[in-house]
């Protein structure tokens, strides 16, 4: 049955209703299903390399190739109606509800199961980079977590890997005030972020399943255990792309590993096998991928039979001589940030980034 055009409308003002941000990459299918019904076919000459954010814009519309107008009408107003339903909390929503709380959350899975509350990343398809909005509900789970009556908190990715650092995308867009206002908001994000870390109150566990890339490799030396799979990998390339350390790994990293093997990591972007990361002190142990998950959660399920208020009020102890220390940390590197995000240099390098994955 085709969709009328007062259908077509009422879809376009339910898209202004939406409470969460659906992603770039629905966004950009939003974007070139409206211009196909709109107007057809992509017909406009394709933007220049550089002109990275339209470029992406014109890619998705042409991909559309020769759909019909009623056909993009149609294609448009289902996929609103997905998110919108999503939100309502029908079967169709890709989140999970956490136990004893009415959170949902669109790009974690949060459980609570044996006195253990799991925050697994989940954006498989995208290796678990994290966005804006995973940033934010990250920084809600910790907080709930915190509050619930779960003895330990357990960080995990969902798929192959654990985490690819920053969603790059993350820096395209641009509000109103310019590069300075995006700089400026991504740095208070990142100063939440960790923070959130820092003054987390239980024992947290970082269950390395793969693959682990920047941010989600520096916060890992605010965790108390760190248990890897033989395969992952721990990589921080803030040089490659113009940018410097976060996380506190400008003094937690230094501090565990020493300096030299430290600069290695985070100004020459040397990424560590899980058994030399286990050698520096930043993983606690190494398991076979074969048994990784079957060893890990057993003995995690013992830990969590532990009295709560002692392992809770210990780790409080042992954070307290060091919390101030880390917050001044987190700031000034924040703040270093801020002015890497807004220089050419960053600038150029994460371009020459896109445009070296445009080519492959």
């Amino acid at each position: 049955m085709c969709v009328t055009v007062e259908q077509f409308e009422q879809a376009k003002g339910k898209l202004s209703t939406l409470k969460n941000d659906p992603g770039n990459e629905v966004k950009l299918k939003i974007y070139a299903l409206f211009k196909q019904a709109t107007q057809g076919p992509c017909n406009t000459p394709k933007p220049g390399m550089l002109d990275f954010v339209n470029k992406v814009k014109w890619d998705a519309w042409k991909s559309l190739g020769s759909i019909p107008q009623d056909e993009a009408r149609q294609q448009y107003c289902d996929l609103v109606g997905s998110l919108v339903a999503a939100e309502g909390g029908s079967s169709a929503q890709v989140a999970a509800e956490a136990a004893g709380s009415s959170t949902t959350y669109q790009t974690l899975l949060v459980t609570t199961e044996d006195d253990i509350t799991t925050i697994k990343l989940n954006r498989p398809a995208k290796k678990n980079a994290i966005t804006t909005e995973m940033y934010n509900e990250i920084i809600a789970a910790l907080e709930q977590a915190a509050k619930d009556d779960s003895v330990l908190t357990v960080f995990t990715g969902a798929g192959d890997f654990y985490c690819s650092g920053n969603d790059l995308t993350n820096f395209t867009k641009i509000p109103e005030g310019g590069v300075e206002a995006m700089a400026k908001q991504g740095g208070e994000l990142l100063r939440k972020y960790v923070k959130a870390y820092i003054d987390f109150p239980k024992p947290l566990i970082a269950v390395v399943n793969g693959p682990a890339v920047g941010v989600s490799v520096t916060v890992l030396g605010l965790f108390d255990l760190v248990y890897a799979t033989e395969r992952a990998t721990f990589h921080t390339p803030f040089s490659q792309l113009g940018q410097s350390a976060e996380g506190c790994s400008s003094y937690t990293f230094p501090k565990m590993m020493g300096n030299a093997k430290a600069s290695e990591m985070l100004l020459f972007n040397k990424k560590l096998t899980a058994v030399q990361a286990c050698e520096l002190g930043l993983v606690t142990e190494v398991f076979p991928d074969s048994s990784f998950q079957s060893e890990v959660w057993t003995r995690l399920k013992a830990y969590a039979k532990l009295p709560p208020n002692s392992l809770a009020l210990s780790k409080q102890l042992i954070r307290s001589m060091e919390k101030e220390r880390l917050h001044a940390v987190n700031d000034a590197e924040v703040e270093r940030l801020v002015e890497r995000w807004m220089s050419d240099e960053c600038f150029n390098a994460v371009m020459s980034f896109f445009q070296a994955k445009a080519k492959l």
